[in-house]
C-alpha cells in the first residue's frame, strides 16, 4: 500500500503547530526556521530549515520534533535538510511570530535587517545605536540596553525605565 500523498501546503500547516523548544509560543514557521517545503518525485517530503545562528544548540531538536510531528500525520518517507545560506534573518519571522513574541514577554523586532552588500562598494560604516525597543510588558518606549547578550545569544537584555521590569529583546540579525 502507498504512502497517502502530502501537499507541501498541508506539511507546512502542521510544522505551523511545531513550537521553538527555546520559545515554545513561537512554531518553527512563525519564526522562519522552516525554509521549504516540498514532495519530492519519489514521493518524500523534503522540509529544509536554517539555523537562527550557524551555532543553535537547538537545530537537532527541531529537526527531531519537525520529524515526530510529521510521523505522527502518517508522512513516512521524509527528508531534513539543513541550508546555512543565505543566513537566517529576522526578516523572516511571521507578523504573528512577533506577536506572539511580545504576548509572552519578549520585544520582538523593530527593524528590517539592512543589506550590506554594498558596504564593498566603499559605502561608509556608521555607528549603530541601539534601536528604540517597546517594553512588551507595559507598552513605553522609556527602556534601555542593559546587555547585548540576553537569555539565548539571539536576545538582548533590556530594562523598562517605567515599570521597571528587565526583557528579552529578539535582535536583529
Amino acid at each position: 500500500m502507498d504512502a497517502p500523498t502530502v501537499t507541501a501546503d498541508q506539511v507546512r500547516a502542521w510544522l505551523g503547530e511545531v513550537p521553538d523548544p527555546e520559545i515554545p509560543v513561537i512554531s518553527v514557521v512563525d519564526l522562519g526556521i522552516v525554509r521549504d517545503v516540498t514532495v519530492a518525485g519519489d514521493g518524500a517530503c523534503v522540509v529544509t530549515i536554517t539555523p537562527t545562528y550557524s551555532g543553535c544548540p537547538a537545530m537537532d531538536v527541531i529537526a527531531e520534533d519537525i520529524e515526530r510531528a510529521l510521523r505522527a500525520r502518517g508522512v513516512d518517507r521524509l527528508r531534513i535538510a539543513t541550508r546555512l545560506s543565505p543566513a537566517w534573518t529576522t526578516d523572516w519571522m511571521s507578523d504573528a511570530g512577533k506577536a506572539a513574541l511580545k504576548g509572552y514577554g519578549i520585544a520582538p523586532p523593530v527593524q528590517q535587517v539592512i543589506d550590506i552588500s554594498a558596504l564593498a562598494h566603499g559605502v561608509k560604516r556608521h555607528a549603530i545605536r541601539p534601536p528604540d525597543v517597546a517594553c512588551p510588558h507595559c507598552g513605553s518606549m522609556h527602556t534601555r540596553l542593559t546587555s547585548q547578550f540576553g537569555s539565548t545569544p539571539c536576545k538582548a537584555l533590556y530594562q523598562c525605565l517605567d515599570c521597571r521590569e528587565p526583557f528579552d529583546y529578539f535582535k536583529c540579525h
